[in-house]
Order: C-alpha cells, then structure tokens, then sequence
C-alpha cells in the first residue's frame, strides 16, 4: 500500500492518518495538508485497488479487511499510535480501526459517514452502479461531482471539474475493484459494536450533502459513548474541499479541544 508521511517529524509528533472515500486516493486531502503539517506528522495513502496501489481485490472484500490493511502498513512504518481523520468510507474505517485496534486508535473523525447504510444513501449508490454497469466508466466519472458537491460550487468550477474528470477516467480503479469496495461500504452496519468504541469521535457532517442526509451524522454521535458533533451549513458531500478554510479551522479546533483535555485529564 502507497503511504505518504509528511509535516513534523520529530519522535513524539503526533499522526494523523488521513483515509478518503470511495475514490480511494490520497490526493482527496490536499486543501487540508498545509494546515495539517505544522502540527501534525501527517499520513496519506491510497487504498488498496485505488491510485497507487494498484491490486485486485479479493471476492468478500470488506470493512475489517480495509481497516486490517491499513494498521499492518502503519505499523510497517513503525506507527503503532495514531488518530485518524476519514471521508465517509474513510470514517467508517476508522470506526472499523477503533473496534478492531482500540490500543492503537486515539481519536477518530468520521467526514459525513453514518452508523448503517440509509435509504437514500443506498439509492444514490444504486444509481452510480447502474450507470458505471450500463452505460460505462465515462458516464460514472462525469456523475459523480453532483454527489459530492452544490451546484453552486460546481458552476463556478467547470473547467476544473472536466479536468479532474479527465484524470479519473485515465486512472480508474477498475470496474470490479470498485464494485467490491463498494459492496463493502455499503454492508458496514456499526449499529451492534457502537457501544464498544469509546475514543473521542467527531462526526462532522454538511447539511446541504445531496449523497448522505444529515440526519445520519446525529444519529451516529447519539450511539457513540463518547462523540462530537459539528455541522456545517454548506459545501455538500466534499466539503473539506468545496469549504476547505471553514472545515480546516473547525477541525483544529476540536483536535486542539481533545488534545488540552487529554493532558489535564
């Protein structure tokens, strides 16, 4: 798996690991590196099948095996001890992570993620299934900006979009990595092992997310034992990258928040 470790990188710094969505590539989490790196020792890393790490997923693919191949190539580099920050997917890893290696997991930020899958949620995906399946990868790509984004934001930004369309077309996961990925995501249910994750969360959430409702980010703090929430007004699915500022400087605010009660705890 292609990890990048960049920001601090002094013994005692603290790591974040940064996980993306169903993309699946590092790249996700340019708007935040800046104001990550003079704090954080910061790592990024494509999914296994995505970007980089280029692989064939197995039949069965699932959220433990995410979660399993990310700790092992943590440790690989001598992480044992880390926070992590994720995007939907990317959460639910790390909730995945927390359950699976609570000595290893300090705080955990889940980016408009849920506790099990929702009605519309599972529509929407549907819908891109269907046109990756029928109509073909091109037809995918150009979709998936109306899930992650306002229309706002998308107006203003045509010639940027066409051309990250062109660089996913180009560097596609391939069809049956991304199916079974996505089977994956959409068969994560936390709803019986909730209880059991007690690091700090915050599930941040957008209430203008055209892909997941907002509704899923509350209910996924209320079954947590020790969650946060913060909500933003607007920037759709992908607001770290459509709000960047905004979402960077209440993200620091909360890690500066946890980390001042864990040292007078």
């Amino acid at each position: 798996m292609h990890l990048e470790i960049q920001g601090l990188q002094t013994a005692d710094a603290p790591t974040l690991v940064l996980s993306s969505g169903l993309g699946g590539v590092a790249g996700f989490w340019r708007p935040q590196l800046a104001a990550l790196e003079q704090h954080y020792r910061v790592v990024t890393y494509d999914q296994r099948g995505t970007g980089r790490s280029a692989d064939t997923l197995p039949e069965g693919y699932s959220m433990a095996m995410m979660a399993a191949e990310l700790a092992e190539a943590l440790e690989q580099q001598g992480i044992e001890r880390f926070d992590l920050i994720g995007h939907a997917l990317g959460g639910l890893i790390g909730l995945q992570l927390a359950l699976d290696y609570p000595q290893r997991v300090g705080r955990v930020v889940v980016i408009n993620g849920w506790l099990s899958l929702n009605a519309h949620t599972r529509r929407c995906f549907q819908v891109r299934q269907d046109l990756l399946l029928n109509v073909g990868v091109e037809a995918f790509v150009r979709a998936q900006p109306l899930f992650l984004y306002p229309a706002e934001w998308m107006a203003r930004n045509q010639a940027r979009l066409e051309q990250e369309d062109t660089h996913h077309v180009q560097h596609f996961q391939g069809m049956e990595n991304l199916l079974r990925r996505l089977h994956a995501l959409k068969s994560a249910d936390f709803r019986p092992h909730a209880a059991k994750i007690t690091q700090p969360v915050l599930a941040i959430y957008s209430q203008d997310d055209l892909l997941v409702p907002w509704s899923c980010s509350p209910e996924l703090a209320s079954a947590l034992p020790n969650a946060s929430l913060i909500e933003m007004a607007w920037g759709g699915h992908a607001m770290s990258v459509t709000d960047a500022e905004n979402f960077n400087a209440l993200l620091l605010q909360w890690l500066t928040r946890k980390e001042a009660k864990d040292e007078y705890a």
